[in-house]
């Protein structure tokens, strides 16, 4: 094959094809799934947040119904104050070996 029987300009147009292409799975495909997951976190996420609160005002309603709106209160303040608490201990773990 010579040199006249290649056609140059065909070969380089494939050859820029092909690296764009390598070019766009490498960052833009990339990209492209890292955005759709972390929107897809995102909602998911605040469906969770919404779906405890509306669990904690059914749970609060149904509560103050039985004991009284007072009671209620007092309860469901003490076991968020404990909850606090717990999750505030637990914020730094200790290590046995005691080294920090």
């Amino acid at each position: 094959m010579t040199n006249r029987d290649r056609d140059l300009p065909a070969e380089i147009a494939n050859l820029i094809e092909t690296v764009t292409a390598k070019i766009r799975s490498m960052t833009v495909d990339r990209a492209e799934n890292a955005i759709t997951w972390s929107a897809l976190g995102i909602m998911l996420a605040i469906i969770a947040i919404l779906a405890v609160i509306w669990l904690l005002v059914a749970f609060f309603r149904a509560f103050g119904e039985l004991v009284g709106q007072e009671l209620a209160y007092a309860i469901t303040g003490g076991i968020l104050i404990v909850v606090g608490a717990l999750v505030w201990m637990r914020r730094f773990p200790q290590d046995d070996s005691g080294q920090e």
